[in-house]
């Protein structure tokens, strides 16, 4: 019998996506490998592999396609709606569809340009509702705690088979019974029916392991996560427990690598993290897990409901405007949307196709809970109603060739979205002294953490930081960054005579990538009394030779450890370590 060519385009597709899903899953199981190796350098190449996968499978599934079928097949809407009804019945099993629904997407979208959006001829929505479908599956063990919190944690770590034994795996019993004992509400701590309940699969990322679950009783519930490190040349140790759910919210944030997690089932397990954090859209849960691909469909299909809803039009987003990106908003869905600029300030010496390598970087490069990520969309379409006179007519005249209208309909070629927060420089107009001297300290500790993972922000201004519903800083322009290894810190030359520190220029020769952390401070801020405040707490970013050191411990190979905790938190805790 031959097949149609709607059915060998869905077959095709599909045969694309086991090749995908298949390499996907070989790097995330051999992250337990690279754990008990400490393969930490080996670690952030996995990750940057795997996110360079997706795009990787789809460019090769496209190619196929198009040296078997002729283009007006291709490009033929009606062949599409049959091969999507195939499609549905080729995944009608899989424990992974919305996945593969949105690897159909991807390759729908290569071929029409991201035009015709339409669900007759793709997943809009998704072709199953959620809610009937249960594979079955367990995904979490249970621990019964029987009054003895000791034996219950050390029972939890053990059955994580993380292949490697623990240091004192009683010692990290007893330290995590009394941090339970003390701070569980009485009910969870006291209870003779208290149960741990921990998802089967461990989380790997950067140099941790982490166990992720719940305590509960009797329809109480407070999440749990149990960091573990590997001590080099001795084994395992349990760093701090987590209970509170922001805490377990930072773990889970967007401003972080993707965890190296089995997720068989991933609707199921998604669902599963969003009943321990329900405040985390769904998006950023799949990419949390490296499914960032069907996070941006999640993101789509949250977006277009929200818009439905009519409760609030776009908006220019509030703050300086940006010399390269024109900014706007919807605020009821807490996200950034940023289109490049036609043309860019003087002051910017770069080309479209920089600004879009360097925001390619930040998403494949560890961003080490300090600089949020983005998701990028092509052929955004929305009615032109949904948007604020001001802000229409703002974007059509900053970024023409990229914004436009048809009839009723406004067209966005190109655009990242990021997740909303506070600018930095409005949040500090509304500080008392206590809140300015934390967010300054964090704003420090945010350029130090990027930049021991080889990342230099460039354009370092309070305008190109956000503040977190969770207080904490975040780099969020992605323009002007670069290796750090790549720069060349230097101390200003002591000048020859007086006349040449008057002179209105340099008396020193400057090169393309020369930097002077001296000069920070005036450039950071106008405002005296905060310039006093930074240099007070991070003296050392002004000193060229701090940022050297910096330089040669990467140069070295050395890996950071970065926690995303407060160094406070951990049982064992080292003055040293970057955290947070």
């Amino acid at each position: 019998m031959k097949l149609s060519p709607a059915y060998r385009i869905a077959a095709t597709i599909l045969h694309g996506f086991d090749e995908y899903r298949s390499r996907f899953k070989q790097i995330t199981l051999d992250a337990n490998r690279r754990f008990r190796d400490a393969a930490w350098r080996e670690a952030q190449q996995a990750s940057a592999e795997r996110i360079n996968l997706y795009q990787e499978k789809v460019d090769e599934t496209l190619g196929r396609l198009q040296r078997t079928f002729d283009e007006d097949i291709l490009t033929h809407c009606e062949c599409w709606r049959e091969a999507k009804g195939h499609y549905v019945e080729l995944i009608g099993q899989r424990l992974d569809y919305e996945l593969a629904e949105t690897y159909f997407n991807s390759l729908f979208c290569s071929i029409f340009h991201h035009r015709h959006i339409r669900d007759d001829w793709m997943f809009v929505n998704s072709s199953r509702d959620a809610a009937s479908h249960h594979s079955g599956i367990e995904l979490c063990r249970h621990i019964a705690v029987e009054g003895d919190w000791s034996r219950a944690i050390a029972e939890a770590l053990e059955g994580a088979e993380l292949g490697m034994e623990f240091i004192d795996l009683g010692h990290c019993g007893h330290l995590a019974r009394d941090f339970l004992v003390e701070h569980l509400p009485q009910g969870l701590a006291d209870g003779t029916d208290t149960e741990i309940e921990l998802l089967k699969s461990v989380f790997y990322r950067n140099k941790g392991a982490y166990l992720v679950g719940r305590i509960h009783r009797d329809g109480e519930q407070v999440p749990l996560v149990l960091p573990v490190l590997h001590e080099e040349g001795k084994g395992l140790h349990l760093d701090t427990v987590l209970i509170e759910p922001d805490e377990v919210s930072i773990i889970f944030s967007f401003t972080r690598v993707y965890f190296q997690v089995d997720a068989t089932v991933p609707r199921e397990f998604v669902a599963y993290l969003h009943m321990l954090m329900p405040d985390k859209p769904i998006s950023e849960l799949y990419a949390a897990i490296g499914f960032f691909k069907h996070g941006k469909t999640e993101f789509f299909r949250a977006l277009n409901q929200q818009i439905a809803r009519r409760e609030d039009k776009f908006i220019i987003a509030p703050g300086v405007r940006g010399m390269v990106m024109a900014v706007f908003v919807l605020p009821s869905h807490r996200t950034v949307f940023k289109i490049i600029k036609d043309r860019f300030d003087p002051s910017k010496a770069m080309s479209r196709d920089n600004v879009r390598e360097k925001y390619g970087l930040v998403k494949r490069h560890d961003r080490v809970g300090r600089m949020a990520d983005t998701q990028e969309f092509s052929y955004l379409v929305s009615r032109k109603d949904h948007f604020d006179p001001e802000c229409l007519e703002h974007l059509l005249e900053v970024a023409p060739s990229n914004v436009y209208l048809k009839d009723d309909k406004v067209i966005i070629k190109h655009c990242y979205t990021e997740r909303m927060m506070t600018p930095l420089n409005l949040y500090l107009e509304q500080c008392d002294e206590t809140e300015t001297r934390a967010v300054l300290k964090d704003y420090g500790n945010a350029i130090k953490q990027m930049a021991a993972a080889n990342i230099f922000p460039g354009d370092m201004l309070l305008k190109n930081f956000g503040v977190t519903r969770h207080g904490r800083v975040i780099f969020y322009d992605y323009d002007e960054v670069s290796y750090l290894t790549e720069c060349n810190f230097r101390h200003i030359p002591e000048p020859l005579y007086p006349e040449q520190e008057l002179a209105d220029e340099p008396w020193y020769s400057v090169g393309p990538n020369d930097i002077f952390p001296e000069e920070f401070g005036p450039f950071l801020f106008a405002n005296v009394q905060l310039r006093k405040l930074f240099f007070e707490l991070h003296p050392e970013l002004f000193d060229a030779d701090y940022w050297k050191s910096l330089q040669a411990a990467i140069t070295d190979g050395q890996v950071i450890d970065v926690y995303p905790y407060r160094n406070k938190q951990r049982f064992a805790s080292d003055p040293g370590g970057l955290t947070y």
